[in-house]
């Protein structure tokens, strides 16, 4: 019987050590597509200022998601609050790509005055001013359909960036 338990543990463990020597990798959440589809956007406007690229993040992307789809209901505008940067963005229907919330964000770029550090008067900046801030150099994102049929996405960035009394580059 011990000889019969000690042949059966052999050759478990040899069919199954390949498989407890290499470590497990989880394949990502978001295809590489989408995650280009975000940080191509955000790394040509930090290119233009001569700023690092931004890197991709699997945490921040988790934090993206739980944020975005705690907006599902009622697919409201609302901050979460947290210790990170935070970019949302909200269209009518389903249609929207990453690249699209982004592009929305960059343009926001001609309101802002880097002399002044400030936005235009009655117009907002500071989505395009979080994507350039020096100091973000990791970024991760979500896009949820809203129950009512729109689109919300999230972008969350760490460090944060925009500081009152701080140029983001």
């Amino acid at each position: 019987m011990e000889t019969m338990k000690l042949f059966s543990y052999l050759l478990l463990s040899t069919l199954f050590w390949p498989s407890l020597s290499k470590p497990h990798r989880l394949p990502p959440t978001t295809p590489n597509n989408t995650i280009q589809q975000y940080l191509i956007p955000h790394n040509t406007q930090r290119s233009k200022l001569g700023l690092p690229p931004l890197k991709w993040s699997q945490k921040l992307e988790k934090y993206a998601s739980w944020w975005a789809h705690q907006r599902q209901g009622d697919c409201s505008l609302i901050h979460s609050n947290s210790k990170f940067g935070e970019n949302l963005f909200w269209g009518s229907g389903q249609d929207w790509k990453a690249s699209d919330a982004v592009a929305v964000w960059a343009q926001e770029r001609s309101y802002y005055n880097y002399k002044t550090n400030s936005c235009a008067h009655n117009k907002d900046c500071l989505h395009y001013t979080q994507m350039v801030w020096r100091q973000s150099l990791k970024v991760g994102c979500s896009k949820v359909k809203c129950e009512c049929g729109d689109t919300i996405l999230a972008c969350v960035y760490d460090p944060p960036g925009n500081f009152i009394g701080q140029k983001p580059y």
